[in-house]
């Protein structure tokens, strides 16, 4: 396993919701896509191959002030800045089908457990019935 994804868990220990919204991710070509870019734009390749651009641009084919690198520049950040708002939404997504698909399992435990508590209390009450309780002195006392 790569050290990029050595923390990501195997699919059988995801949360439900978040492997059904990667699903429907994986299903837009144009969310891919936003993706991809998103991955490539957040790593370091994507820093170094700037760099060395940016430097080339300055040093060979154009001179101060460098009208068109700066209407480049302006323009990638706008297309950049609309990459993380895709991907703020995308995580905004999973944290709500996250927390919707938690609030279910919760209740359901919440009723088990309910249930659960009546059927405990049910046969408590049904053996009170059956089993006669010893009345006297010798019940407060403890066995030696």
């Amino acid at each position: 396993m790569d050290g990029q994804h050595a923390n990501v868990a195997s699919p059988a220990h995801q949360h439900p919701a978040l492997l059904e919204a990667r699903l429907k991710r994986a299903q837009s070509i144009q969310l891919r896509l936003a993706d991809g870019i998103t991955r490539y734009a957040g790593s370091m390749a994507f820093v170094y191959v700037h760099i060395a651009l940016f430097a080339m641009w300055m040093l060979v084919f154009e001179h101060r002030p460098w009208p068109t690198l700066t209407l480049a520049v302006s323009l990638e950040a706008i297309f950049l800045s609309t990459f993380v708002m895709i991907g703020q939404n995308r995580q905004a997504s999973y944290q709500e089908a996250k927390a919707d698909h938690d609030f279910v399992a919760q209740e359901l435990e919440l009723k088990t457990n309910t249930e659960l508590t009546r059927q405990t209390h049910d046969l408590v009450a049904d053996l009170d019935k059956r089993v006669p309780r010893a009345s006297g002195p010798d019940e407060a006392s403890p066995p030696m």
